[in-house]
Order: structure tokens, then sequence, then C-alpha cells
């Protein structure tokens, strides 16, 4: 992995984490954080939306909106599990 992968990947990461923050309320980790729940929410959303049968496209777009929808689980849970 090249440095510019390295730091396309923390960018998602950042973003899709920034965006999940958004839409579930009462969560704000900083920039850190953000990257880390972004990266963690990829990963979730590479496991579970292959499953369900959704695909969304490809390129960095895709890659947001698929990590995005992996960290608003992830944050939903630890919404749940936090009650």
């Amino acid at each position: 992995m090249g440095i510019e992968s390295l730091v396309i990947f923390l960018v998602i990461g950042a973003v899709a984490g920034w965006l999940a923050g958004l839409l579930v309320k009462g969560f704000g980790f900083g920039l850190v954080g953000n990257i880390v729940v972004g990266i963690v929410g990829a990963f979730i959303a590479g496991w579970l939306l292959p499953r369900v049968g959704l695909f969304i496209g490809g390129g960095i777009v895709g890659a947001i909106i698929n990590a995005t929808i992996g960290a608003v689980i992830l944050l939903v849970l630890l919404k749940l599990v936090k009650r």
C-alpha cells in the first residue's frame, strides 16, 4: 500500500465517520475518532452489504457511501449498548 492509498483510506474514513456522526445524533468523536468509526464502518459494510444483496458502485463516492452505511450501523449499535 502506497502513501497515496493510505491518505485516501484515511480521508474516506474521516468523511464517512463525520457523515455518520451527523446522521446519528449525539455522536461526535473528533477527527481521529471519526476516522476510526469510518474505517470500522467500512469493514462492517464490506462484510454485511454483499450478504443482504446490496451493491453500491465503485470509486471514491461508492466507498464513502459504503463506509458511511457501516459507520451508521456501528453508531446505532453503540447507542443501543450504551443505554
